[in-house]
């Protein structure tokens, strides 16, 4: 059952993450209003990284800037390492 919510939480998480890069980046295209950086890397720290990574690479989203090519990667290695963690830990 834990593992099952793991999962879930994980392709939740990860879906809004990928999500919110492709609107960002419809909003930036269009000058309208947009989501903060701050916002940004909160969605990844609590576990959606990896879908922003997806995100940044399928819309070209934030690509430049220095703090997105490396805050997110490092990001998704630590997401993977604490639902790696908390796998075995449910064993």
């Amino acid at each position: 059952m834990v593992i099952k919510a793991i999962f879930l939480y994980f392709l939740i998480i990860n879906i809004i993450g990928y999500s919110i890069m492709g609107f960002d980046k419809s909003k930036s295209r269009r000058d309208k209003w947009r989501v903060s950086e701050k916002n940004l890397f909160a969605i990844a720290f609590l576990g959606g990284a990896l879908g922003m990574l997806l995100g940044m690479r399928t819309f070209r989203h934030k690509t430049n800037k220095r703090k997105f090519q490396i805050g997110i990667p490092v990001l998704s290695v630590l997401n993977l390492a604490v639902y790696i963690y908390l796998y075995i830990k449910a064993f």
